[in-house]
């Protein structure tokens, strides 16, 4: 006899925020409690909870902890890489001078606030 099993089970996935919304932990719920999965999380471990999606569908993209929750424009913004740099309309991280354009890879140097080739290998 032949048995094919056939197991498929939807996760969610659930952020905990500080008084000042930044993500705390990441937590997995299973999909029974997915549709209340704040309530659900709230009453586990008290806090502020929010769903996260693993594909940035929703909320901009996928939180982990450090990142910000901005509740008015309803997004998760991943944190500062540089003091230099800006928060665009987007809600991306952006040098003060653009990234090259010649293909080749760089780094960010934050002491001369350029682009440094990254070395070759």
């Amino acid at each position: 006899m032949d048995i094919k099993w056939k197991h498929h089970v939807l996760m969610a996935y659930f952020v905990e925020l500080d008084q000042n919304n930044v993500v705390l932990r990441t937590i997995v719920v299973h999909e029974e409690d997915a549709s209340n999965g704040e309530f659900f999380c709230h009453n586990l471990f008290g806090g502020i909870w929010l769903e996260t999606f693993v594909d940035g569908s929703q909320r901009k993209q996928y939180a982990s902890p450090n990142y910000f929750y901005d509740a008015v424009a309803d997004v998760f913004i991943s944190p500062k890489p540089f003091e230099s740099w800006s928060l665009d309309e987007n809600y991306d991280w952006q040098a003060p001078i653009d990234y090259p354009a010649d293909g080749k890879d760089y780094l960010w140097d934050e002491a001369n606030q350029a682009w440094v080739e990254f070395p070759a290998i």
